[in-house]
């Protein structure tokens, strides 16, 4: 909910706090950056300091974020805030994923996952029609409010968990460190390019720092006598096919999760609860698709034709969402959202499980860790290089950038003598071209993951 009634949010939170571009951006951003980033590292000091303890604080952690993000009077105040709340999240996942993995074993697993990514389903479910029907009662700041809230209900019931770690004491703070400014450098690479230009100091500073981050990164996780990134799970090419599934997955789901409502509330004229229940096309899926996913893995369909028939949806229906356009909206996007929801809600059923299976009882939390992170760097890179690319497209057709950037935003017809029919062709038009590239992209790692997946590999790591 966190991520998909954000989205919801934005167009409100422009206005209020009269800003766009990049900033308002870096409200979905942010919290997706810090998931990602903190996700592994969180991963693997639960694994080291204890699932169950690193569950609650980051659920408290969670919570804080929230409130302030709240009571946030200034742009930059909010931004930070869901940076607090994104890392709260990250280890609530990670921690979580580990609990999981480390009190199940077999078919209780799956189901013990199906269940999770039916939880998850419905969060992405509900959040775009219970954040739209909140700010419209109570504004944007309530929707948040109601975050906090949820994140308190979870650190009060954690105290019923069973605690579990790993063996092995030692932590790659180094590592992790490194891991946490390389994603950091190179999402401040995407998302500001656009607006300051490719040639501005920052975009250029960042992007040297990040590759330098890269470098020592992979040459610390050689050496390290206990990597954040444990070297056996990035050599197994099944384990490896199940997660670069979880990330194609991300990706062909994203980018219409998050961007299509600020569309819908602007080209389209809908209202937030109109546009949440549009949404629904997309998330609902996800609420069914994940049971009845395992439930057919565990009748003895085979998992990987199962994943491949999702990813097939998700590519289809990502070049589906070319029919968009301002007139009849639902009706020619109900389809291809349907497609990519059932896609995602079958991935969230089985991949985890999957993944997790093939993994030693050591290695939980670092797996799920990793699990988590390739979903979370997807959802912040997807919204890094969907904002530029959507960005460059209105640009080439309007008159400057700041022009573009108040469109991409959602604020049609905000400058003087600003011909609003012409910035909803351009941003038409933006979209189309923004979603051939994903769509693309996700055709690519489809094939990548068949490959991965049917190709001669080890059954177990060991």
């Amino acid at each position: 909910m966190s991520i998909s009634g954000t989205a919801i949010a934005l167009p409100n939170i422009g206005q209020d706090l009269s800003v766009s571009g990049s900033p308002l951006n870096w409200v979905v951003a942010g919290y997706n950056l810090a998931f990602a980033a903190i996700t592994l590292v969180a991963g693997a000091a639960a694994d080291r300091v204890g699932r169950r303890r690193i569950f609650i604080i980051s659920a408290a952690v969670f919570s804080a974020g929230f409130i302030l993000t709240a009571s946030s009077q200034s742009i930059l105040i909010l931004d930070a805030a869901r940076i607090i709340s994104g890392v709260g999240g990250a280890g609530v996942m990670a921690s979580g994923g580990a609990l999981l993995a480390s009190n199940y074993e077999g078919a209780a697993r799956n189901r013990a996952f199906a269940f999770m990514g039916t939880m998850a389903g419905v969060g992405i479910a509900i959040g775009p029609t219970i954040v739209g029907a909140l700010i419209s009662a109570t504004g944007w700041r309530g929707s948040f409010v109601a975050f906090a809230v949820v994140g308190v209900l979870v650190v009060c019931g954690a105290s019923r968990l069973n605690e579990s770690r790993a063996d092995e004491g030692r932590a790659d703070w180094v590592g992790s460190v490194l891991f946490v400014i390389v994603l950091s450098a190179f999402m401040l690479v995407l998302l500001e390019g656009p607006e300051l230009g490719w040639g501005h100091p920052l975009v250029w500073g960042s992007l040297a720092v990040g590759t330098a981050a890269f470098i020592a990164f992979s040459f610390v996780q050689r050496h390290s006598a206990a990597p954040i990134l444990a070297p056996e799970l990035v050599g197994h090419r099944a384990f490896m096919g199940w997660c670069l599934a979880t990330l194609t997955t991300s990706i062909g789901f994203l980018g219409a999760l998050v961007f299509l409502p600020t569309y819908l509330q602007t080209a389209a004229g809908s209202t937030p609860v109109k546009a949440g229940l549009t949404m629904l096309l997309l998330t609902a899926p996800v609420l069914v698709a994940p049971i009845v996913a395992v439930t057919l893995v565990n009748r003895g369909v085979s998992a990987r034709l199962l994943i491949l028939v999702a990813l097939t949806l998700v590519v289809t229906g990502n070049f589906g969402l070319l029919l968009l356009g301002p007139e009849n909206t639902t009706a020619l996007v109900a389809a291809p959202l349907l497609l990519i929801g059932i896609g995602m809600g079958t991935s969230f059923g089985i991949t985890d499980g999957q993944a997790m299976s093939l993994v030693p009882a050591r290695l939980v939390g670092t797996a799920a860790g990793f699990l988590n992170t390739l979903r979370g760097a997807a959802e912040a890179l997807v919204i890094a290089v969907f904002s530029a690319l959507l960005f460059g497209f209105l640009a080439s057709q309007l008159t400057d950038s700041g022009h573009a950037s108040e469109v991409a935003a959602g604020n049609l017809g905000s400058r003087n003598g600003s011909d609003s029919q012409v910035e909803v062709e351009a941003f038409t038009t933006a979209w189309h071209l923004t979603q051939t590239v994903i769509g693309a992209v996700c055709l690519v790692l489809s094939i990548v993951v068949a490959v991965l997946l049917f190709g001669r590999t080890r059954r177990h790591l060991t």
